[in-house]
């Protein structure tokens, strides 16, 4: 999954060095969360958190039921 967001996000930004993701597995939950260079924020979010809204829906559509676990995507300021 990882590599998922990685591949989705590095065309959107000017700093693919900085992209890092961590993983946070709970009971119930994986989530994962996205961090990018500051200035590529904006690009990751896009107008009215558009861009963001169909990265997480791609990944959850990906993961289907990980492990029966609900998969969730942050992005980090």
């Amino acid at each position: 999954m990882e590599q998922l967001i990685k591949t989705i996000v590095k065309p959107l930004v000017d700093y693919p060095e900085a992209i890092h993701v961590e993983q946070d597995e709970q009971t119930n939950r994986v989530a994962y969360k996205l961090s990018v260079h500051p200035e590529d924020m904006g690009k990751i979010i896009g107008k009215q958190g558009r861009v963001a809204d169909a990265i997480r829906t791609i990944v959850t559509s990906a993961a289907g039921s990980h492990r029966g676990k609900r998969v969730y995507l942050d992005i980090a300021d």
